[in-house]
C-alpha cells in the first residue's frame, strides 16, 4: 500500500512547473499567453500544465518512465498484469481488445445491448459478431445480463469464436456471473473481454459485485472518469496474465493520439491513488446514499427504483447498488420526459432518460443534501405532471434480427428511404438513442415496423437519437 501513495506523472508535472521552462515546443498556446481567454476559463495553472511529451515527462506512446511507473501502480491498484492509460475515453479501450483479440472474419460472441464502440470496432477489423441476445424484463424495457445456458450454447455453435465479449455491468447495473462465463470461455480456448465502463468502482470494495479482472478476465476497458474520479475521456484497458502487453500496445498505438493530454493523464494517476488508498470507505459512502436514495423514491409512490430484488441468479446474477436506476411509466411519463423537467425546471442534471427509466449516476462526488434535493424534485414531479399511461409504448428492448457482418453492411452500396418506407431492407448504419449508446439499429440489421415504431416514439419523447447520416433522423441508409 505504500508504493500506492505515489502518483509518479503527476509528482513529475508538478516539478516541471516548478522549473519555468522556455516553451519552443507545443502547444502553441504557450502556456496560455497566447490565449488569455483560455486562461480565464480554465485558469493559469490548468493551461500551464498543457504540455507535450518531452523526456521528464514521458511518452504515452513508448512509455519507459514516469508514465510507465504510473500505469505498473494502477494494475497493482485494481490487480491486473498490465495496465494503460487512455486519452480517448472507453471507446478507445473497447475497440482496443477487440481488434487485440480479432481479425477480419473472426467470430466474437458478445451480447446484442453493447455500446456502439464494440460494434464500431466490428467494422473496422471485419469480425463477425455472434450474438447471444439478452432476456428482457418486460415491465421495465430493459435487456439484462448473459445468461450462462444460452452462452454455451453459442460456444459450442461456434467452436472457432476467437472471444467473448460481456458488460460488466449493464447502465442499468445488471451483472452476469462473470466467473461462469470466464470458465465457460476459456474452457474452449477463447478470450473474455470486458466492457467495465460503469464498473471501475467494483475493484474497491467486497459489498459490490467481482470486477472483470478479479473474475479471470483477459481484458477490461475501465472507465475512469465514471465512477473513479479522473477527467473526462481518461480511462483505462487492463490486462490479464494471459495477454502480450507489448502487442497490445501496438493495437492501441494505431488509432490512439500521438499527442496525449497530460491534463487527462495526470487525473488518471492522482485519482488511482485516491481509489487505492480510499477507494473503500468512499464507495461505502455511495452505496450507502444510494440505497438510502432508492428507499426514499420507492417511498413516494409512481416511480420504481430497483435493485438487489431483481437477482435470479440466470439473467441478473448480481446488481450494482450504486446504480440509481429508476421506472417511470406507472406516472404516465417517459424517463426522457422525467430527466428533461429535472433539467429544465428543477436545476438537476441526471445520467439519461430512455422510454420507460431513467438513471442518476451516484458517484464519490455525489453529497447527501443533494439526494434529497433529487428526491423532492421528484415528489413534485409526481404531484403536477404525472399523466394516464395509456397509449404509452410498451417500451420493450427490441432484438434486432442480423442478416450481415456490421463491416460488410457499412461499407456497401446504399440508398436513402424515408423512415417509414424501409421496413424489410437491411440497415447499413447506427440508430440510437444517446445515452446509453445501445444501438436500435446497427449496419447489416433487419429494419421492421416494430423498430420504426421505437425510433419514431423515440423521437416524439425527444430522446437524443444519433448515429444517422441524416441529421434529422428520417430517413435512413439501407442496401441497395
Amino acid at each position: 500500500m505504500d508504493r500506492q501513495k505515489r502518483a509518479p506523472l503527476y509528482e513529475a508535472l508538478e516539478n516541471f512547473r516548478k522549473k519555468r521552462v522556455v516553451p519552443f515546443d507545443v502547444p502553441g498556446h504557450k502556456r496560455g499567453r497566447g490565449n488569455p481567454e483560455l486562461v480565464e476559463l480554465l485558469g493559469e495553472k490548468c493551461v500551464g500544465l498543457d504540455v507535450n511529451s518531452m523526456k521528464p515527462l514521458d511518452d504515452l506512446c513508448h512509455p519507459s518512465s514516469v508514465i510507465r511507473e504510473a500505469e505498473a501502480l494502477a494494475a497493482e491498484a485494481f490487480g491486473a498484469a498490465h495496465s494503460f492509460f487512455m486519452v480517448g475515453g472507453t471507446t478507445s479501450a473497447v475497440q482496443s481488445m477487440i481488434l487485440s483479440v480479432c481479425g477480419e472474419g473472426d467470430k466474437i460472441i458478445l451480447p446484442r445491448n453493447v455500446h456502439k464502440s464494440a460494434i464500431n470496432a466490428l467494422i473496422l477489423c471485419g469480425a463477425v459478431p455472434v450474438y447471444v441476445n439478452p432476456e428482457v424484463d418486460k415491465r421495465l424495457g430493459i435487456s439484462l445480463g448473459m445468461q450462462t445456458s444460452k452462452l454455451k450454447q453459442a460456444v459450442v455453435e461456434n467452436p472457432d469464436a476467437k472471444a467473448v465479449f460481456v458488460n460488466n455491468p449493464t447502465y442499468y447495473g445488471i451483472c452476469s456471473d462473470m466467473r461462469s462465463i470466464v470458465q465457460i470461455a476459456h474452457s474452449h480456448g477463447m478470450k473474455v473481454l470486458a466492457d467495465e465502463a460503469h464498473g471501475t468502482h467494483f475493484s474497491f470494495n467486497d459489498a459490490l459485485p467481482v470486477s472483470a479482472i478479479k473474475a479471470g478476465a483477459d481484458m477490461s476497458a475501465v472507465s475512469m472518469h465514471k465512477s473513479g474520479g479522473s477527467l473526462t475521456q481518461s480511462s483505462l484497458l487492463l490486462l490479464g496474465e494471459s495477454m502480450n502487453a507489448d502487442y497490445v500496445r501496438q493495437i492501441i498505438n494505431l488509432t490512439q493520439t500521438t499527442s496525449a493530454s497530460y491534463l487527462l493523464l495526470s487525473s488518471l494517476d492522482i485519482s488511482r491513488r485516491n481509489l487505492a488508498l480510499h477507494g473503500k470507505e468512499a464507495f461505502a459512502r455511495v452505496i450507502e446514499m444510494a440505497s438510502y436514495a432508492r428507499a426514499e423514491i420507492n417511498n413516494l409512490g409512481g416511480f420504481y427504483a430497483y435493485g438487489r430484488e431483481l437477482i435470479n441468479g440466470s439473467s441478473v446474477y448480481d446488481y450494482d447498488v450504486t446504480k440509481l436506476s429508476v421506472y417511470t411509466r406507472d406516472l404516465g411519463l417517459a424517463g426522457i420526459e422525467v430527466y428533461d423537467i429535472l433539467r429544465d425546471e428543477y436545476d438537476i442534471q441526471i445520467e439519461f432518460g430512455d422510454i420507460s427509466n431513467f438513471l442518476a449516476y451516484i458517484s464519490i462526488g455525489d453529497r447527501i443534501q443533494d439526494i434529497e434535493r433529487l428526491v423532492g424534485a421528484l415528489y413534485d414531479i409526481k404531484r403536477l405532471y404525472s399523466k394516464d399511461k395509456s397509449g404509452m409504448l410498451v417500451a420493450e428492448y427490441v432484438s434486432p434480427k442480423v442478416e450481415i457482418p456490421p463491416r460488410s453492411a457499412f461499407y456497401a452500396e446504399k440508398v436513402s428511404l424515408p423512415i417509414k418506407q424501409s421496413a424489410g431492407k437491411i440497415c447499413t448504419e447506427f440508430v440510437m438513442c444517446y445515452p446509453p449508446g445501445i444501438p436500435i439499429l446497427a449496419p447489416g440489421e433487419l429494419i421492421t415496423e416494430e423498430i420504426i415504431e421505437y425510433i419514431e416514439y423515440a423521437k416524439a419523447k425527444k430522446c437524443n437519437i444519433q448515429g444517422t447520416e441524416d441529421f434529422a433522423v428520417e430517413r435512413l441508409n439501407v442496401l441497395k
